[in-house]
């Protein structure tokens, strides 16, 4: 490894968080398997089930009287992919991806998925290379401000979109919401709305500041009535 190489790594180490005892590890974790059979896939898959770990923890933490439906919405708009390649990137692991020929000539040091694949290979690394103590402050720390900053209401804001992204992807009618009535004067009212979803049939209700507010707090209600009912 030529100086101006040993200088890249110790900077990638750095906004990483972590000193590699064994460098080879780091290395695997950013060989794509388009680079040949010596790849980061199996580092991926421990990586996975790490940061899945490490956010879970977090946010249980965090919201002590969240319910297990808040919690996992919560936790799936941390670790979904676009989220990964966002911390990637701005951990520039683009710029160390060890790719084949095909991948670099396509832009794959800037392809989502597989910046997303490289930082849980990333994490994996770093488990075995030291523990999971060291591990969850790195994770804590890429994610930084966005775990500082979440909050429950922030993820019933978006109840609807996921209810009807859920409803579409399975092929079901999209929900239905009615206006029950507004209770309260003009400077105080309170708006309750029912959600009827057809497959499987249910009727659910909210209520909210605002009618916009009430029908998120009855799509948060279907979701978690969804959810139940697919266990």
């Amino acid at each position: 490894m030529t100086g101006d190489q040993q200088h890249q790594r110790a900077s990638l180490e750095r906004r990483l968080g972590h000193q590699f005892v064994d460098a080879g590890l780091l290395t695997l974790a950013l060989t794509h398997r388009s680079a040949g059979s010596q790849n980061n896939e199996r580092l991926e898959f421990l990586g996975d089930s790490v940061v899945n770990h490490i956010i879970a923890e977090y946010i249980y933490d965090k919201f002590p009287d969240a319910h297990e439906g808040e919690l996992s919405r919560i936790r799936a708009s941390l670790v979904k992919g676009d989220t990964l390649a966002a911390l990637a990137a701005e951990l520039s692991l683009g710029d160390h991806l060890v790719l084949g020929s095909g991948e670099r000539k396509s832009g794959g040091r800037r392809r989502s998925s597989i910046l997303a694949d490289a930082l849980e290979a990333v994490a994996g690394a770093i488990l075995l290379d030291a523990d999971l103590e060291c591990c969850r402050r790195c994770v804590v720390a890429w994610f930084g401000a966005r775990l500082e900053e979440l909050s429950l209401d922030a993820v019933a804001k978006d109840a609807k979109t996921r209810l009807q992204e859920i409803l579409q992807g399975r092929g079901r009618p999209l929900p239905e919401y009615e206006l029950l009535g507004v209770l309260g004067d003009d400077h105080n009212q309170r708006f309750h709305v029912a959600c009827r979803v057809a497959r499987p049939n249910f009727v659910v209700e909210g209520s909210g500041s605002s009618r916009r507010k009430a029908e998120q707090a009855a799509a948060s209600v279907a979701l978690d009535r969804l959810e139940s009912h697919d266990r």
